[in-house]
């Protein structure tokens, strides 16, 4: 059983909890409008639904809601940023400004982030740059869910990546993807409305592939994009690795199997060699290549004639990278966001708690 909201509801909820846990309202602001992107663009796993697990993190001391964000590195096209424990909803918009500052004066910036948390979707970062006539690019690396191609080890996150391409009269070009054959979110989706996952999206302790959404708690794992050899997975997971170099081995953030877990009653590793969770990001200016119209000019037509490719039967149309969510996002600020009863519930819960009215 879903619940529909207005966006304007939820947005108006999310921003009054992060302030009910010390947030400046313009950093409550921030957070909750990256949070709720998720939902709008249909990404149910990273929106509203995880307003309590960000809760969880400021309680355990994990998260530090009035953080100092600042750059500790530069040069004129690069910066590493410290988030000082920050929401990664916060930090993450912080970076991204300095990349998208760096790439005005330079023509491309490049922003590693160490000692930050979740942050929510990577395309709503990398789509800040899209308004300055920019390339985006965001990813983060995430705490270990996933095997590497054969192993029975968990030692990467699902590691997403973003890239955003402006075009002229199309809509922008936005590929956002897990580096895993499905987001740990998509399982907990699954755990909700209690049905089983696809085969080739987990693997069981032993290594053999599992339908159980559960399997995570049971020891399993994440397979790679690819889901096994044969398909592809080696290249899902090194796909996923260097998101984490990106974001961690090179800013100086914990990465593989030391990156920070998200639900905070889950224990710390040991021995971290960083400080938080690590994000990457880029910004590159179109007229650096190029001039802006020209470029735009060409991505119309090169989405125009991915469109008309002829499709297989039954299918209407080839789609482009950012459409569905682009098309989500349409309808859902008209008709409202849908959410689960047991989230719905959820934030009644929180509400409650902190005397917000959902």
């Amino acid at each position: 059983m879903e619940h529909l909201y207005k966006y304007e509801q939820l947005l108006s909820f999310t921003k009054n909890i992060f302030i009910k846990i010390n947030c400046s309202e313009e950093d409550a602001e921030t957070a909750a409008k990256a949070l709720l992107s998720a939902d709008l663009r249909g990404i149910d796993s990273h929106g509203v639904a995880r307003l309590t697990g960000y809760v969880r993190l400021w309680e355990a001391k994990r998260a530090n809601t009035k953080p100092h964000i600042k750059i500790i590195h530069e040069t004129p096209s690069t910066a590493v940023v410290d988030g000082n424990s920050g929401l990664g909803l916060v930090v993450a918009p912080y970076a991204m400004q300095v990349a998208i500052n760096k790439a005005k004066n330079v023509g491309t910036g490049w922003v590693s982030v160490q000692n930050s948390n979740h942050f929510g979707i990577a395309g709503y970062h990398a789509m800040k740059a899209l308004e300055h006539d920019m390339i985006g690019i965001a990813m983060t690396n995430a705490s270990a869910l996933v095997a590497p191609t054969f192993s029975v080890e968990r030692l990467l996150g699902t590691n997403p990546i973003c890239v955003a391409v402006p075009a002229g009269s199309e809509p922008a070009f936005v590929a956002d993807l897990a580096t895993t054959t499905a987001a740990n979110g998509k399982l907990e989706i699954l755990q909700r409305k209690n049905q089983k996952a696809p085969e080739g999206w987990i693997q069981d302790k032993d290594g053999n592939i599992s339908t159980n959404p559960h399997e995570l708690k049971s020891g399993g794992a994440l397979l790679p994009l690819g889901g096994d050899r044969e398909h592809g997975s080696h290249k899902g997971y090194a796909l996923g690795a260097i998101v984490d170099i990106f974001s961690a081995v090179l800013s100086g953030a914990n990465y593989g199997p030391w990156v920070p877990p998200f639900p905070a009653y889950v224990a710390m590793p040991t021995d971290m060699p960083g400080k938080g969770i690590g994000h990457f990001f880029g910004a590159m200016r179109i007229d650096a290549f190029r001039p802006a119209d020209d470029f735009k000019k060409n991505m119309d037509q090169w989405i125009k004639r991915f469109r008309s490719a002829k499709t297989v039967e039954g299918e209407e149309q080839v789609l482009i990278p950012g459409d569905p969510e682009r098309e989500m996002e349409t309808e859902r600020l008209i008709r409202g966001i849908p959410l689960l009863h047991s989230v719905s519930e959820d934030l009644k819960y929180l509400g409650n708690r902190f005397g917000v009215e959902l």
